[in-house]
């Protein structure tokens, strides 16, 4: 069988399911999957709002394609754009070349739909695209610059006034964004927080209209609470330079007006010759195959198919959802007739949804059971796009989320109220991680000195070491080879006990017999408690299997040395401070198991936390290490990303 070509034309979220599933399901198959879009990258489309909002940067959610699809060897990537289909011949024709098919995917998405109103072209601002988003966010910051130069106060007031036509998710979540950017602005500018207005108009009687009522209510109520005008009934019929006209008559002067209204299939599929729904959408059966060219081999998924999965005039909603099913059916369909399986009809399954009013709050609505608000709603939110990156195989892209949604943000906006991120100077924490680390080499220099002089290295390595023929662990089925082994470990049995409480804490066998005082500092004249009497009987075992004799502990307990040595000058020079930090909690839990750990030292574990938080990036190696390790290992394992893919 000759090798199948397929091409699929979009990289939104509709693309990259379908390439990704035929990528994994048809690994060992001979084929080869062309994916084509205008840009390099994909763009989470259900983020840009946090970009259009001054959040995040636009890096946050563009996601480069080679680092999607780097480990995926049957797929090559295209930037370009395409200009026709010639369905007879079974070729994708674009600007700069031709790509023959035996199956194709369309996922082209849509665009914005205005319905004809007049002037929404020319003054206003629409958000579908990453363009889009930067294009209002420097319109914000520019208005809101000169505004604050603004002496006429009727003027001043219309360039504060931001609207918002449109009350789905896209519109909601913008408006929210722009309720917390607008403190920010503020201070900035020199301006108060209350000479902002922020208004969403609805052309409907309800907004959210895709949630259930009680959570949409929810919403509203939170919104007229943060200061946002609702209008509702209102359609907009005229939009200007400096303001808006509603059915009405009346006017909102505003010289901002951020339209979301609707959506439509994209019009570069217009010229295609394949039948069109209303809203330029292209009509599918049920396996997602254009309807009329069932024979061709062409599929149509996402935000451009018209599928009535009840028959009822309802065609499948434009969310992403909606779009990666359908592109995961058309995906399914193709690999079905590959290896010669039964076709799989589309069986739409919306697990819920949800909407982000700003950073912090939101509401969610899932599998129709669950109702969410506030924290937790957003918790979800993050919880559900982990999950996306996690479909899409991107450890890479869930990592980098992660790190612009908690850790790489500013002005607290994030679920976290700015309590995760990076930005909280990690300067004051260099003392402490500087002290940290002496600690650990002071304690690990104990037991290479002994009793021997810091300032006689020949002394050192003698009585009291841990680098002597004794051991220094107080195990029984350590401490009963030493008494009943050979003469000369027998002769130094009672130093080795000693030496092995003094690893304990400098107890002795007095101290051993004493009344211990649970505390978290040393008291005069207290023996302190240790956090375990004696090892669990479980922990015991493992420690016995891994050192069931004297020559094993005598080598683990040189080797532990090292290891304490080397966290110690990782920490003071801040070089790969986080496993350093780490490898200190592990370490502390053993010896809190192991019967050799106090309470009144406990904080070795919350000092380690407290460094994990990228201390080593202040006054430290990793400021340097860790950014050079990330270029080397990214480009060996994802390739070095372009600007435009498809050139020898």
């Amino acid at each position: 069988m000759a090798k199948q070509k397929i091409v699929v034309v979009g990289a939104g979220y509709a693309g990259v399911s379908a390439t990704k599933f035929m990528a994994k399901k048809l690994k060992k198959d001979d084929v080869e999957i062309t994916l084509i879009d205008r840009h390099s990258y994909h763009t989470m489309m259900t983020e840009l709002h946090e970009v259009a909002g001054g959040r995040v940067e636009p890096d946050a959610v563009q996601y480069d394609l080679q680092r999607l699809f780097a480990r995926q060897k049957n797929v090559s990537l295209v930037t370009d754009t395409v200009i026709g289909i010639d369905k007879e011949k079974k070729i994708v024709k674009t600007k700069l070349g031709k790509y023959p098919f035996d199956q194709l995917i369309i996922g082209m998405g849509g665009e914005p739909n205005d319905f004809g109103t007049p002037g929404v072209k020319e003054h206003g601002f629409t958000l579908w695209s990453m363009e889009d988003a930067i294009k209002i966010r420097k319109h914000i910051e520019d208005t809101v610059a000169k505004a604050a130069l603004e002496p006429d106060e009727a003027t001043r007031r219309a360039m504060l006034t931001f609207v918002v036509c449109g009350s789905g998710f896209t519109g909601i979540e913008m408006i929210g964004e722009l309720m917390e950017w607008k403190t920010v602005l503020a201070k900035e500018h020199k301006l108060r927080p209350e000479e902002f207005t922020l208004m969403v108009v609805e052309a409907l009687p309800t907004i959210l209209n895709m949630l259930d009522r009680k959570d949409a209510e929810k919403a509203e109520r939170f919104m007229m609470k943060k200061g946002i005008q609702l209008k509702k009934g209102a359609p907009i019929t005229e939009v200007t330079a400096d303001y808006i006209v509603l059915k009405d008559g009346s006017q909102i002067p505003t010289n901002t007006l951020i339209w979301t209204a609707g959506v439509k299939g994209t019009s570069d599929a217009a010229d295609f010759g394949l039948e069109t729904a209303r809203g330029q959408r292209l009509y599918a059966n049920e396996y997602m195959q254009a309807k009329g060219y069932e024979d061709k081999d062409i599929y149509i998924i996402g935000d451009l198919v018209h599928y009535e999965e009840n028959n009822d005039g309802k065609p499948t909603p434009q969310i992403v959802q909606a779009a990666e099913q359908t592109g995961h059916t058309a995906a399914a369909n193709i690999v079905a007739k590959i290896k010669n399986t039964p076709k799989h009809e589309f069986k739409s399954n919306y697990q819920g949804f949800m909407v982000s009013i700003g950073s912090k709050w939101g509401v969610a609505n899932l599998m129709d059971k669950i109702h969410l608000s506030g924290f937790l709603a957003i918790v979800v939110k993050h919880l559900v796009n982990l999950l996306y990156f996690f479909t899409i195989r991107s450890g890479y892209y869930m990592f980098q989320y992660m790190m612009h949604e908690f850790f790489h943000i500013k002005n607290d906006r994030n679920v976290t109220r700015g309590h995760s991120s990076r930005y909280g100077n990690v300067l004051w924490s260099v003392p402490l991680r500087v002290f940290y680390g002496s600690m650990w080499l002071i304690e690990a220099s104990k037991k290479v000195v002994g009793d021997g002089s810091y300032l006689n290295p020949s002394s050192w390595f003698g009585s009291g070491s841990w680098f002597t023929d004794n051991v220094v662990f107080p195990f029984p089925w350590l401490q009963e080879q030493v008494t009943t082994g050979a003469s000369a470990a027998g002769s130094h049995a009672a130093e080795a006990t000693t030496a092995a409480t003094g690893a304990a804490g400098g107890a002795t066998d007095a101290a051993a017999t004493a009344a211990t005082h649970f505390g978290f500092s040393y008291a005069f004249g207290e023996n302190p408690m240790p956090v375990f009497e004696k090892m669990p009987h479980w922990f015991s075992n493992i420690m016995e299997f891994m050192m069931p004799n004297r020559d094993v502990a005598l080598f683990m307990q040189k080797f532990m040395t090292f290891v304490e040595i080397g966290i110690a000058l990782a920490l003071i020079f801040g070089l790969f401070t986080w496993l350093a930090s780490a490898a200190t909690i592990g370490l502390t839990v053993v010896f809190c198991l192991s019967g050799m750990f106090f309470w009144v030292n406990i904080w070795f574990i919350f000092v380690a936390f407290a460094l994990m938080n990228g201390s080593g990036r202040a006054l430290g190696l990793d400021r340097w290490v860790i950014p050079w390790i990330q270029r080397t290992v990214g480009k060996w394992w994802y390739g070095t990303p372009r600007s435009i893919y498809g050139k020898k």
